[in-house]
């Protein structure tokens, strides 16, 4: 009989640097070595005129960002079943980022 090996006790702290924010758009780029999300805030400035301010870049290694994929899904999921199904409007197309 094998016995599997005791996980750790996860201990979460908040750096000096730690700050919370509000992104209503994040861009995707990647690479072959990784992921890099940048968020930010967009607002329309005018008729022809959609404005991304990037406040904050988050590199991810591919199996981070797969990761993330997951958790998020099952996040997602569960929150539709509390809160009912979030829509997307078919008209609204997220402005593509640069592909690296």
């Amino acid at each position: 009989m094998s016995q599997q090996p005791k996980q750790p006790t996860i201990e979460i702290a908040q750096t000096a640097e730690y700050r919370d924010g509000y992104s209503n758009s994040v861009q995707v780029r990647m690479s072959v070595w990784d992921f890099h999300l940048v968020f930010g805030t967009m607002q329309q400035e005018s008729p022809e005129l959609m404005k991304f301010n990037a406040f904050q870049g988050i590199y991810l290694s591919p199996q981070q960002a797969k990761a993330l994929l997951q958790v998020l899904g099952q996040n997602l999921q569960q929150y539709e079943q509390d809160f009912g199904a979030i829509a997307l409007q078919p008209n609204v197309i997220p402005p593509a980022g640069p592909i690296h």
